[in-house]
């Protein structure tokens, strides 16, 4: 009985027990992005530990509204805090050291904090033998007192740094410090959020030196236009281009600037997630060098923008959402760097490439991890720290899991060129996580090396890595062009003398077939389409007024050119389709057949009005005929595809865009000859033709719209008549 007991008090325990570390676990979910913006989900890189708030940290006035949140060389942890106007210092365990608030300035009078917002600490500047030669600074921007503030790491006062001058700065310009950072070599980057010009640029005595990374103004071409003919007063009503200002910034060890922007328009971020644009001027988050040149990696799947599957609206709230709002970025090892997004209070990480390594995170307040209103973040060396100013008031701290130490290790090696560590990382990687990109690119890289061309090949096609796979391909294909050089020169000459062979006997065949009178036979109708490629004029001409051709034959090019399509979808090489996404050959029949319908039917209909010569069948069979480019080099193209590397990609879609534009040339001049307009006349009806095409679409979906609402009413009346018998 006791025993039973037991068991029963034990399970009653377990029960009680794992609700709660399932709630500390499962607060959020972390996924990185697949190649079409699908969430991936992956383990944890890091999981919530603690959450410390104003009273375990035993400060004498409890948080009120913090701002920003740094951690410097010793592990200090460092708070703003607009609410109470002080400076928080804690030690590495969160415990408060001292607070500054209130100081004597350089005048001997009594000064203090305006809502300071930026925090800056920089590290004791040490000799070879380890002596501190000198002490570390905290920078501080007093913002509503327009100054920066520096103290020393220990909290005594050292100087102000009033706002600085310079004709540089436009006339209604306010010096708005709100962060602030420091390089190696003691120039001071200050964010200003009254400035349009850029961020700050000043020496270690606050000596003005310009600005960096100014932002960008894009305008149209219609707004300059419409600027024009704008009165004054419609001038002033209209919205101004200015360019956008930066919230947040860091520095690395190497002095490369990171910035943020929260004020970039939705719409343009919107498309260059879109587009997968790798350009920076609409970025919100920036990596500028010591000369405000944007130089960040934007290699990833998507640009560095935060949430890629962003919805206008959260179904769970109703609240409007949208794309991220970056608020801060910190720079954790291996050149990791992480931006947080205030709108869902999730952090996003990416590595130098700027590929996304993991996000998590999650609004809310009753479990751990979540959090209300993220403000900032910071890297308290394996440790993330999530500064929460919503009603907790309170720092997250994070911790790195095992899997995240082996992705940080990974990024590490393949950063320090230590190619065998960083495969056995990456491959320790995919046994935790099967879908992340990364540790196939960094496994592909290290077979790479190593000579294994087809294996790395097969990994970067795993992470859709197109350009690694280019040259793991380039190397192979030097490989086996080796093994068979004297063979190439031969089959291209036996291919281009059988081409001509055949050529001369196809123009024989159509000669004889123009002057010895015989009967077209269908094999010289369908020869005859090569005549036409080469003599559109007499081609055409012959092809009405001789009937060389028939609507069989033209029935033949058509079904030749909807197979030639879907053997492109299928057989184009893995740089043309590198998602393995295909077609089948009915969207080809409807992709090829309902253009070329819609094409003839309205020229028919425009030409008919219009003292056109030719009729429907002659219409069709012309235009069927100006599709033989089409197969002629779409399918030796599609043949090539597999051939070439990324730097003859081009080479490939350039005989692609002459098909289509030597088979448009044909539809013009056929359509021409056909009807016997003049060229002007051709041009005219031509552009009325695709005008037509729109008509009758717009027309066939009215009419679709209609009939489907007919048959619901019809339906609903029998369903009702069904229910009342």
């Amino acid at each position: 009985m006791k025993k039973l007991i037991s068991i029963l008090a034990l399970m009653f325990a377990l029960l009680m027990v794992l609700p709660m570390t399932a709630g500390a676990f499962n607060s959020y979910q972390t996924y990185t992005n697949a190649i079409g913006g699908e969430p991936l989900y992956s383990p944890d890189a890091y999981i919530p530990i603690n959450t410390y708030n104003s009273s375990y940290m035993g400060l004498p006035k409890s948080l009120s509204d913090p701002y920003d949140i740094f951690v410097d060389g010793e592990m200090n942890v460092y708070i703003a805090d607009i609410g109470t106007n002080s400076i928080i210092v804690l030690d590495r365990y969160y415990k408060h050291k001292f607070t500054l608030s209130e100081f004597t300035n350089e005048i001997g009078a009594p000064d203090s904090f305006a809502s300071p917002r930026g925090i800056f600490v920089t590290d004791d500047k040490k000799d070879v033998q380890g002596n501190v030669v000198e002490e570390g600074k905290i920078y501080i921007c007093d913002t509503q007192n327009y100054r920066l503030v520096v103290f020393s790491r220990s909290g005594e006062f050292l100087y102000v740094l009033d706002a600085p001058e310079s004709e540089l700065f436009a006339e209604d310009s306010i010096y708005y410090p709100i962060a602030v950072a420091v390089d190696k070599y003691g120039r001071i980057f200050v964010v200003s959020s009254q400035t349009t010009q850029g961020i700050i640029v000043l020496t270690a005595d606050g000596t003005f030196t310009g600005f960096i990374g100014a932002p960008t103004v894009s305008i149209s071409l219609w707004d300059i236009v419409w600027r024009r003919f704008q009165t004054e007063a419609q001038k002033k009503k209209s919205s101004d281009f200015v360019p956008v200002t930066f919230n947040n910034i860091t520095v690395d060890s190497d002095g490369f600037v990171y910035a943020t922007s929260d004020k970039i328009e939705a719409g343009k971020i919107e498309s260059a997630i879109r587009s997968k644009s790798i350009a920076g001027a609409d970025s919100p988050v920036k990596k500028l060098n010591a000369a405000g040149d944007e130089i960040m990696n934007r290699n990833g799947f998507f640009p560095p923008v935060g949430e890629i599957n962003y919805a206008p609206m959260s179904l769970r709230t109703g609240e409007k959402i949208g794309v991220s709002a970056i608020g801060d970025v910190a720079l954790g090892e291996a050149m990791t760097w992480s931006i947080t997004d205030t709108k869902r209070s999730k952090i996003y990480t990416y590595d130098a490439q700027g590929n996304l390594l993991f996000a998590f995170g999650d609004k809310g307040s009753l479990q751990l991890g979540n959090i209300g209103t993220l403000k900032a973040i910071a890297y308290q060396g394996d440790k993330l720290l999530a500064l929460d100013s919503g009603s907790a008031k309170s720092i997250t701290v994070y911790e790195r899991t095992e899997y995240g130490n082996i992705l940080i290790n990974a990024v590490s090696d393949q950063l320090n060129r230590k190619y065998d560590s960083a495969q056995a990382n990456w491959t320790e990687i995919l046994k935790r996580n099967s879908n992340f990109d990364a540790a196939y690119i960094g496994i592909g890289q290290a077979l790479y090396r190593d000579g294994k061309y087809e294996a790395a090949m097969e990994h970067f096609e795993a992470a859709y890595d197109t350009a690694n796979w280019s040259l793991a391909y380039s190397e192979l294909r030097k490989n086996n062009i080796e093994k068979i050089f004297f063979l190439i020169p031969i089959v291209i000459i036996a291919l281009c003398v059988v081409f001509s062979m055949l050529l001369k006997k196809i123009n024989r065949i159509n000669i004889r077939a123009a002057t010895s009178g015989e009967k077209i036979t269908f094999g010289k109708e369908i020869l005859f389409g090569f005549h036409i490629i080469g003599h559109p004029f007499d081609g055409f001409w012959d092809l009405k007024k001789e009937k060389r051709g028939s609507v069989r034959a033209a029935l033949v090019f058509l079904a030749i050119t909807v197979l030639t399509f879907f053997y492109q979808a299928i057989g184009q090489g893995y740089l043309f389709n590198p998602t393995g996404t295909y077609s089948t050959i009915l969207a080809q029949l409807v992709s090829v057949c309902v253009p070329l319908l819609l094409f003839v039917i309205a020229n028919w209909c425009l030409t008919t009005l219009f003292e056109g010569e030719g009729s429907f069948k002659d219409i069709f069979v012309a235009t069927c005929y100006s599709l033989v480019p089409l197969p002629l080099l779409i399918i030796p193209s599609t043949i090539a595809s597999n051939m070439v590397n990324i730097n003859e990609q081009d080479l490939v879609s350039l005989f692609v865009t002459i098909a289509f534009i030597w088979a448009g040339f044909l539809i013009f001049f056929g359509t021409m000859v056909t009807h016997d307009y003049s060229l002007g006349k051709n041009v005219i009806m031509i552009v009325c033709s695709i005008v037509g095409m729109a008509f009758i679409m717009f027309v066939a979906l009215l009419f679709t719209t209609l009939l489907g609402k007919i048959v619901g009413f019809v339906t609903n009346i029998i369903t009702e008549l069904a229910y009342r018998m």
